[in-house]
Order: C-alpha cells, then structure tokens, then sequence
C-alpha cells in the first residue's frame, strides 16, 4: 500500500514547536544579569530574612543557649522604650532639617549654575567636591578642622576678628544635633544641586522667552514657571536624602558617638546590638528601619518613572 504525501505527513513525528523569536530574544537579553540578580538577592534578600526571623526571638548574645520565641514583643519594646522613642525623634529632626536646609541650598546653587559666567565648569566641579568624599572623612573634617575649640578653623576665624577676648565656644558640646545637620548639609547639598540643575536645564526655553517678551519679571518667571518645573525634580530630592539621612550612622558615630542627644535610630541599633547583645531587640529596629526607607524608596522610584514619562512624552 502506498501513502500519499498527506499521509506521511500525518504519520511522521510531530517536532515541539519552537518559543517565539521575542521570548529567545528576552531570555537572552536577561540570561547576562542573572549572576548579578543572584548576587543581589544572596547579599541583601538572605541578610533580611535571618534579621526578620532574629526579630521574633527574646536573644541574648552573652546567652546563645536561652533563646525562646517572643513573637512580636520585640517590635512593641522598640515602639514603647523610651531611649529607643527618643532616637525615633531624632531621626525624624534630623532628616528633615537636613533635607530641607540642602534643598533650599541646593535650588539657590543650581540658580546660580543655570547662568552663563566665566569659570563655570570649575565653581562645579568645586561645589560637587564635597559630595564626593568619604562620609567618615567629611565627618572627621567638620570635627577636627572646623569643630575643634583649639586649633578649628572656626575659632580662629572668631579669634581672628575679636581678638584673645573673643568666645571660643565647644561647637559640638554646646549645640551637638546643629554640628551633625551642618556636616551632613555640607555633604548633601551639591546632590539636590544636581537634580536641581538638570530639572533647570530641561526647561523649554521657548516659553521663558515667550513669558519674557510678555513682560514677565524673573520672579514671576521663577515663580509660575521654574517652580512648577521643578516640582517632579524636587520630589526626588526629598525622597532620595530622607531614604539616605534616615539610615545615616558614620556623622553621628563620628562626630558625638551617639551623645548629646545625638542618638538615632541606626546607631541606637548598634548600641543595642554591639553593646547590649540584644540581637532580637536590634533586628526588630533594623526591621522598622528597612520598612520605612523602602517606603520611601517606592515613591522615589514612582517619581523617576514619571519623570522619564514625561521626558519620553516630548
């Protein structure tokens, strides 16, 4: 018996049909970040999830062998120990000040970099300097360079101009929290300055010259115009310092140790880990730490989305 060509077309095995050429394509743009991926998860993801479950023990390191479920008894001892609230507020202070002191900064910077002057480039380069430094080091800078009572460069600056009678005032003794906020101010003012200034050089200049030719002063063009610009640009500002100072540690270990009233969230976890032992305690604040800022990281990422939206929309 003979088969036709239909037949032995039925009868022949039938091949596993091939992925579409876009689901090839994807896989093997993705396939060169998986070690990346799975090095990111190993460091950071695995760390979380021994803290969270470290967070329902009662644990004592001087005791590793009396260790007991608390459930959640650690997170109510974070929210309703007093030195441990203190140190909320503190974090709460200090972000804020510090964000919004290096905006306000930042904006009058950027302000000034948007105009055309000779020696631009270099007035940037030295504004973005400290930005660039190690945040020990620009906290060891503000200590001894310019906190010092004896040889900073403040004192000698009110030596210099009031004589052996002028003040010599303890700058970190006498007003401990405004000495940590002006080094860390120092530090993330030239960052707002760079959102800032390419929010100003993303403007349409177009419609300034139109505001102008209609008899528009700079203040109302700054006002109706650059301000609302700006805003999207602003955001992003605010969102990425508080994620920042919220879990800063190096200026108040640096500069106070803690002391003065000084004591933030992070660096009372590392009292309460390093020197209390209490590794339960410790990881439960770690934890609140973590959900606040990726809370905050959340609303900055929705504000970078919408800002490459809006750019791709032009």
């Amino acid at each position: 018996m003979t088969l036709t060509k239909t037949d032995r077309a039925a009868a022949a095995p039938q091949r596993p049909a091939a992925p579409p050429p876009n689901r090839m394509r994807a896989w093997a743009t993705r396939a060169p970040l998986l070690p990346a991926l799975i090095f990111m998860i190993v460091v950071t993801q695995l760390p979380f999830v021994a803290t969270l479950v470290i967070s329902f023990l009662d644990w004592n390191a001087l005791y590793p062998d009396d260790r007991s479920f608390a459930g959640f008894s650690n997170y109510g001892d974070v929210l309703s120990d007093p030195a441990l609230r203190k140190s909320i507020w503190t974090t709460i202070l200090l972000t804020v000040t510090v964000v919004l002191v290096s905006l306000l900064l930042g904006l009058l910077l950027a302000l000034l970099l948007d105009r055309r002057f000779r020696g631009r480039a270099v007035v940037r380069t030295m504004l973005i300097a400290p930005f660039l430094l190690v945040p020990v080091a620009a906290a060891l800078l503000w200590k001894h360079v310019l906190f010092n009572p004896e040889y900073g460069l403040f004192n000698g600056i009110l030596h210099a101009i009031g004589g052996d009678g002028a003040a010599q005032p303890d700058w970190i003794s006498e007003m401990p929290l405004i000495a940590v906020e002006a080094s860390l101010i120092w530090q993330w003012t030239p960052f707002m300055m760079l959102i800032l200034l390419a929010g100003l050089q993303s403007r349409d200049s177009q419609l300034i010259e139109a505001a102008r030719m209609d008899g528009a002063s700079d203040w109302q063009v700054f006002v109706h115009i650059t301000l609302p610009h700006l805003r999207r640009y602003l955001e992003l500002g605010v969102l990425l310092g508080s994620i920042y100072i919220v879990q800063n540690f190096d200026a108040v270990f640096t500069i106070t140790s803690g002391g003065l009233g000084t004591a933030n969230l992070p660096y009372t976890i590392y009292q309460t880990f390093y020197q209390a032992h209490e590794n339960g305690l410790a990881s439960a604040a770690g934890v609140i730490v973590v959900i606040g800022s990726i809370i905050l990281a959340i609303f900055a990422l929705r504000v970078v989305s919408s800002l490459f939206r809006e750019e791709g929309s032009r």
